[in-house]
C-alpha cells in the first residue's frame, strides 16, 4: 500500500513538468517553412531540380556536381580577384554542362575518383579564395 500511494504522488508531481516541456500540438496544417536564408548572398540561383529528386543511391551524381560547380566558381574568383555573388555564385548552366560532358555516364567508383581530384584541385587554391572573398566581406 506504501507503494502504492508513493507511486501515485510521484506520478502526480511529475504531470506539471511534463505539462511544462511537451511540445505544443495543432491541427493546423499550414505550412510555414520559410525560404533558406544564408549569411552571404541570399540571391543565389537555384540548384538543378534533379539535384532534389534524385534517389538517394544516385547522390554521389549531385554530390560531383556540387563539388565541381564550386571548384568552377572558386577559380573565376581567383582568375578576377572578384568574389562578388554572381562570381562566387553563378548559374548552373555552365557547371552542369561540364558534368554532362564529362561525368554524366560515370560509374559511382568513378565519381569517387573524380570528386577526389576536384577536392584536390580545390584545396589548392583554397587560401588564395578564402583571402579574397575575406577581404571582400563574402566569406
Amino acid at each position: 500500500m506504501r507503494h502504492t500511494i508513493l507511486a501515485a504522488a510521484v506520478t502526480l508531481l511529475a504531470v506539471p513538468l511534463t505539462a511544462q516541456t511537451a511540445p505544443q500540438v495543432t491541427n493546423d496544417l499550414t505550412v510555414t517553412i520559410a525560404p533558406q536564408q544564408y549569411r552571404i548572398c541570399n540571391d543565389r540561383p537555384a540548384r538543378p531540380n534533379w539535384m532534389d529528386e534524385i534517389h538517394p543511391r544516385e547522390a554521389y551524381k549531385a554530390l560531383t556536381l556540387m563539388d565541381l560547380y564550386e571548384l568552377r566558381a572558386w577559380e573565376q574568383i581567383v582568375d578576377t580577384g572578384n568574389c562578388g555573388c554572381e562570381v562566387r555564385f553563378p548559374e548552373w548552366e555552365v557547371a552542369f554542362a561540364e558534368y554532362e560532358e564529362r561525368f554524366a555516364t560515370s560509374t559511382p567508383a568513378e565519381h569517387t575518383q573524380a570528386r577526389l581530384a576536384i577536392r584536390n584541385e580545390q584545396n589548392q587554391i583554397a587560401r588564395d579564395v578564402q583571402d579574397i572573398c575575406e577581404a571582400q566581406g563574402n566569406w
